[in-house]
């Protein structure tokens, strides 16, 4: 059996690009299905965050299997192959010493930061879930977070990390300085809004609305911090009174346009607004930077902060290479001496396995 990988990152795409290709939450069951269908796939894992997505498979046929994951990705953006980047792809060894990278935070925007472990984390339970999954990939993934852990507790690379929830309280502090009395509205009440108003939170702001498809959502995080839940639809109003606007719904379109925010800055009397978009796709249009006083920062804005921390991480990137690398050479062993089974023989790592693996192991991660 054969492990391959293929997809695109921050490291080779724009987020223009990286947009059209992103896997919403609500769209991953009917993408792993389309995935899991593919000739020469049988077993599958979409990882899809702000700065990547990424398929990952074991295949009997690697040259069958790389096909169907750069088919899938193509009919993914529904553009023509002039029109797409160029995928990175992978085969056995450097898909395992990938993912490996990638879930200990080595091949992030933010090197060491740690948002990534869980968001690789919540992807394998939802394959896991959708029956994706079976005894190779089960292997892989359970192997990478007890690299990750590895990594994390034997290295210095997350010393000074920031998550992209702290980064960008860094860049607005950087603006506003003392955040005390500025007003913030979160749009978006998912794993990244809440994680940026907790750590605005435990900078001194106080003055917080939060809106979200889900108002219970919205509701229950504002109980927390002492804020205010909007209803979704209404979230526009405050727009008048608000200093900083953070998005990060999961829409997969733009949620504030030109056309809405022009009219709310006329009245704003010279007021800036400052807006960081951490949503994938984008919740702002571009064009809204355009509009006097609006300042729009997006995923790839945060590089300029993320290298002023890197220093004293990059020193640790050695020893995480050669750990990672012990744990590479040992999987594609196992990869490569195994015994032949059953597609669904009874020493199969089961879907419930799997999922009680991952119960177990999540807490510690």
């Amino acid at each position: 059996m054969n492990i391959i990988s293929a997809g695109l990152s921050h490291q080779i795409a724009s987020i223009g690009v990286r947009e059209k290709f992103a896997v919403t939450d609500a769209d991953l069951a009917r993408s792993a299905d389309l995935l899991g269908a593919m000739e020469g796939i049988s077993e599958s894992v979409i990882v899809s965050t702000c700065n990547r997505t990424e398929l990952y498979a074991a295949t009997e046929d690697s040259r069958l299997g790389l096909e169907s994951l750069n088919r899938f990705l193509c009919n993914r953006a529904g553009g023509h192959h002039d029109d797409l980047p160029v995928f990175y792809e992978h085969g056995t060894a450097d898909s395992i010493r990938h993912l490996f990278r990638v879930v200990s935070g080595l091949d992030s925007m933010i090197l060491g930061e740690t948002e990534i472990l869980g968001q690789v984390k919540k992807a394998y339970r939802a394959a896991v879930s959708n029956g994706k999954t079976a005894r190779h990939l089960n292997k892989l993934f359970q192997r990478a977070f007890n690299v990750a852990k590895e990594v994390r507790t034997n290295t210095g690379i997350t010393r000074g990390a920031m998550s992209v929830g702290s980064a960008t309280v860094d860049l607005a502090e950087k603006i506003f300085g003392n955040l005390t009395d500025c007003k913030v509205m979160i749009l978006g009440a998912g794993e990244s809004g809440e994680m940026t108003l907790r750590t605005l939170f435990s900078r001194g702001v106080r003055k917080i609305l939060i809106s979200n498809r889900s108002y219970d959502r919205a509701a229950a995080l504002a109980a927390k911090t002492g804020g205010r839940a909007i209803p979704f639809g209404e979230w526009e109003s405050p727009l008048r009174e608000i200093d900083i606007l953070i998005g990060s719904t999961a829409a997969p379109h733009p949620v504030l346009t030109r056309e809405k925010l022009a009219p709310i800055m006329a009245l704003r009397q010279n007021r800036p607004l400052f807006i960081i978009d951490l949503a994938m796709p984008r919740d702002v249009e571009p064009s809204v930077n355009e509009l006097d006083g609006v300042y729009v920062y997006d995923i790839d804005s945060l590089r300029l902060i993320a290298e002023q921390s890197l220093e004293l991480r990059r020193k640790e990137l050695s020893v995480c290479e050669s750990m990672i690398e012990r744990h590479v050479l040992g999987f594609t062993s196992w990869l490569t001496t195994e015994p032949v089974r059953p597609a669904a023989g009874p020493d199969d790592l089961t879907r419930a396995t799997a999922t009680n693996f991952f119960n177990r192991i999540s807490p510690a991660l």
